[in-house]
């Protein structure tokens, strides 16, 4: 079965395609493709409150691409979803519209809520120690999403409109920040260790970076580090110095900065960053909805 699933969010949307097959009981995951485009909606959205045109027709140009593609990969099932930034567009369902009539695609407006489930969706947290509680923190250009899972179980999820270009242009205020706060400090509490689970393609990278083996926890005190490092650099000296993106130079900063204070607030010292996404979450929602359909 081939699937297919989009992400749109505030800062780049994704095409994931996955053929997913049945092996010794359970369904293995392949992947096939991974297309990312930043569009950056946020930088539009955060500040005028819509998508601009030049955005808007990149937008429309990004689904008629993936939809080819996946008509190329003979896609059988699909979702597209649309996460903080086309939330807040006023234009944001007129968008979606024209998306349907060129492209093909019906994309869906969902919740922080919903997107911090799609996140828990990988169900990471089950193949790891029982005897600590796992907090998943997923950064995003509009938000971050919190889930947090003790004993087996989803205990807690929350969406933040903290991300990293709404933190890039100036759009998060101390007011915000102390929600925050004050959620992680009343929720987020265990008798057994809190470890973190990352995602995001900001944490990769310093995954990545701080040369971690896959599988095994990066501490926090990494974080701090590349966040003291990288706060004091131009976006040039970052792309220079860790052959970073553009894209990617600007934001990682404010990313480092969310990370940094939700594990801080949390008191976690710990966390896993197995490359999953909001897509990787999508396509085994996709895949376990059509399971318990035939059932």
């Amino acid at each position: 079965m081939i699937i297919a699933a989009i992400d749109i969010g505030s800062n780049a949307a994704r095409l994931l395609i996955n053929e997913v097959k049945p092996s010794k009981g359970k369904a293995e995951f392949t992947k096939l493709n991974l297309l990312r485009i930043p569009l950056r909606l946020g930088m539009d959205v955060f500040s005028k409150g819509e998508i601009g045109e030049e955005r808007k027709q990149m937008v429309i140009s990004t689904m008629k691409i993936f939809s080819q593609l996946m008509a190329m990969y003979k896609v059988e099932h699909y979702r597209a979803c649309a996460t903080s930034a086309m939330r807040d567009a006023k234009n944001g369902q007129e968008i979606i519209d024209t998306v349907r009539e060129q492209a093909d695609i019906n994309i869906e407006i969902i919740s922080g809520d919903e997107e911090a489930t799609l996140i828990y969706e990988n169900h990471v947290a089950e193949g790891l120690d029982k005897d600590f509680a796992y907090l998943y923190v997923d950064v995003g250009g509009g938000s971050t999403e919190l889930t947090f899972y003790e004993n087996n179980k989803m205990v807690y999820e929350h969406s933040f409109n903290i991300g990293t270009i709404r933190l890039l242009n100036g759009l998060v205020s101390q007011s915000a920040w102390d929600e925050m706060k004050e959620e992680i400090k009343d929720k987020i509490k265990s008798k057994k260790p809190i470890v973190a689970i990352g995602s995001g393609g900001n944490i990769n990278k310093i995954f990545s970076l701080s040369k971690t083996k896959d599988g095994k926890p990066m501490p926090v005190s990494v974080i701090k580090k590349y966040l003291k490092e990288m706060q004091n650099l131009s976006v040039e000296e970052r792309m220079h110095l860790y052959q970073f993106r553009e894209d990617r130079a600007d934001v990682i900063v404010p990313a480092l900065q969310i990370f940094n204070n939700v594990m801080t607030w949390a008191e976690i010292k710990n966390i896993y960053v197995p490359k999953i996404s909001v897509a990787d979450g999508l396509i085994k929602s996709i895949y376990y909805t059509l399971k318990k359909r035939q059932a």
